[in-house]
């Protein structure tokens, strides 16, 4: 997020696309303040404004200084995905310490640079961090062992409560089974202790 002052915002928006190399269209504003010149005269605008290329610099800046600061040698790279969200690979000589056991580590650090984002941008931007394509890994995983323990729900009419997991991961298996018949998902707990619960139902709500 910049802010600039022009005569009026279609000079700052032309302007700062131009700059930027970029459609005025791709660019969100919000108008901070409008000044008044004497007698009307030279009248200004001042606006609060990004573009997509200002958050994929955000991004690769944050997290190159972040692995400056621990003195890790990490490749970045950044792709923007077909959800309007942006996907960031990670690759280092030790991807396990990024990582840290069971992914804490790295969804901690997708916690914190959401957070950051989210501060600079003034709006929530979907981010996921993965290294070494872990955390796809870690979703197929999630999925087949959701998938197992749903069809032994069909089957038994029997509720089933899985273990505490992050809100992505509990995210992928809602998604995964909101089309199987006679299944039910619904997070329960506070916090780190929040679960889902997979239950029968005779029909979809």
């Amino acid at each position: 997020m910049v802010r600039r002052e022009g005569k009026t915002l279609e000079e700052v928006l032309s302007e700062y696309a131009s700059e930027k190399g970029v459609d005025v269209s791709t660019i969100t504003s919000s108008v901070v303040e409008e000044k008044q010149g004497f007698l009307g005269l030279r009248k200004s605008v001042v606006v609060d404004l990004y573009c997509e290329k200002d958050i994929e610099d955000f991004l690769f800046n944050y997290l190159n200084d972040f692995f400056d600061g621990l003195e890790l040698e990490v490749d970045i790279d950044i792709t923007k995905n077909e959800e309007d969200g942006y996907e960031v690979m990670l690759n280092a000589d030790n991807n396990a310490i990024i990582i840290g056991k069971g992914g804490q580590t790295l969804q901690a650090l997708n916690i914190v640079v959401r957070s950051a984002l989210s501060n600079q941008f003034k709006k929530r931007v979907k981010v996921l961090i993965d290294i070494n394509n872990y955390k796809e890994e870690r979703y197929e995983k999630v999925r087949l062992m959701a998938r197992r323990v749903a069809k032994t729900v069909q089957r038994t009419h029997v509720s089933a409560l899985l273990d505490p997991m992050p809100n992505d991961e509990r995210k992928v298996i809602h998604q995964y089974l909101s089309n199987m018949a006679n299944i039910k998902t619904e997070s329960e707990g506070e916090g780190k202790n929040r679960r889902l619960r997979i239950s029968y139902t005779d029909s979809k709500e």
